[in-house]
């Protein structure tokens, strides 16, 4: 049967030798007995959760972490069914019940929510595995310190009645991306002043975390006894303050790609795209790039958005439409088809996603995270 040809108008490809390759690098960061949490939330950002997952746990990572309880229920559904996977988004009326049922690791920040999984608990006659997130600082979800000393007690309580085991103590950090913040000394004095509250009352978790992965790359005494890689775990550095993918020892795992779908001559003076905010300097040819804001292009990248093209990285000219931007090729006159890749491991000069941040005014994270389904993934496989 002869293989599907790959898709023309766009694709994002994903090098899942590169996603292992980013696990096994990750490993020799860490101490033996640290396991590795891989980060598949948000649809792995935008990588396909399901193929990065099952990628991630051939190359040794111990456990599954995702935002939101579907998230998880879906990997569970979809055969991921021996390893631990934790959920910490949730918000009232979620399914607790499903959660148990399915062996998940739930995130509870405050009495609500323990109220909540312990009614669930005793519907289903199953005992809930809970973790609890203490708020060191970062000031988002988790339980303030002022009120760690109830939760504590109430989740022991629950736990004796055999109706939820608390198998861990979290928090997350606030400014890791930047080395020697004040902050990322305090958040972690806070959270082993939290978990040492917890294990005298009686709490003993399998595993308490703290380290995403910013600490996990450059702060070992944040390690405790797991770490939760999620932008590392593809291959794009935290932050410009820790290095770039290279100097981290990462490999990039998206690159997104098009075909030039349209290549003409046109003269002097002529505007381009809504808005006219490029009028061509001289004659020039113009190439057509059939990927816009709806394929998760940034509109505010218009005008500087890079695109490797021909042999040659050229600048988006005039606005991101919804399905389309335009590049000024020169004198260049490449055949319809030829291909345009706006981001990769930059290893054969195209640009990268970190580029296509600094050209959009946001992070990397953003940039992989927002290509939408209309864009295609189609697995590759690089290596080791």
């Amino acid at each position: 049967m002869p293989e599907t040809p790959p898709p023309r108008r766009a694709r994002a490809e994903i090098d899942l030798g590169a996603l292992r390759a980013n696990v096994r690098a990750l490993r020799a960061r860490v101490a033996p007995h640290v396991r590795i949490m891989a980060v598949v939330k948000a649809d792995a950002y935008g990588h396909g959760a399901l193929r990065c997952a099952r990628a991630a746990l051939e190359a040794g990572a111990d456990w599954l972490g995702t935002a939101t309880p579907h998230e998880a229920l879906a990997l569970r559904a979809a055969g991921l069914t021996g390893v631990p996977v934790m959920c910490w988004l949730w918000t009232p009326g979620d399914p607790w019940d499903r959660g148990i049922e399915a062996g998940l690791d739930m995130s509870v920040s405050g009495m609500w929510a323990l109220e909540e999984v312990v009614a669930a608990a005793e519907a289903t006659g199953k005992r809930a595995r809970i973790q609890l997130k203490a708020d060191t600082g970062l000031g988002r979800n988790g339980c303030q310190p002022a009120d760690w000393p109830e939760l504590v007690a109430q989740a022991l309580k629950a736990q004796a009645r055999g109706l939820v085991k608390v198998t861990g103590l979290w928090s997350h950090f606030a400014c890791a991306d930047e080395p020697h913040h004040p902050s990322i000394a305090a958040q972690l004095k806070v959270f082993r002043s939290m978990l040492d509250h917890a294990e005298r009352a009686g709490v003993e978790p399998e595993v308490r975390h703290i380290a995403n992965s910013p600490a996990t790359l450059t702060l070992p005494e944040s390690h405790f006894d797991l770490v939760r890689p999620g932008i590392a775990l593809y291959g794009l550095s935290p932050g410009p303050e820790l290095g770039t993918s290279a100097e981290l020892g990462l490999r990039p795992v998206m690159s997104l790609k098009g075909s030039v779908a349209l290549v003409k001559r046109v003269p002097s003076g002529h505007g381009v795209s809504y808005g006219h905010h490029y009028v061509t300097p001289g004659e020039t040819t113009l190439g057509l790039v059939p990927l816009g804001y709806a394929d998760g292009v940034p509109r505010h990248s218009s005008g500087r958005g890079p695109v490797l093209v021909a042999g040659r990285v050229r600048t988006m000219a005039g606005r991101v439409a919804m399905d389309q931007f335009v590049v000024d090729l020169g004198n260049d006159v490449p055949e319809p088809g030829t291909e345009a890749v706006l981001f990769g491991s930059g290893e054969r000069g195209e640009p990268t996603a970190e580029d296509w941040a600094a050209a959009a005014d946001t992070i990397a994270y953003e940039i992989v995270t927002r290509i939408g389904a209309r864009v295609p993934r189609v697995c590759v496989d690089g290596g080791d």
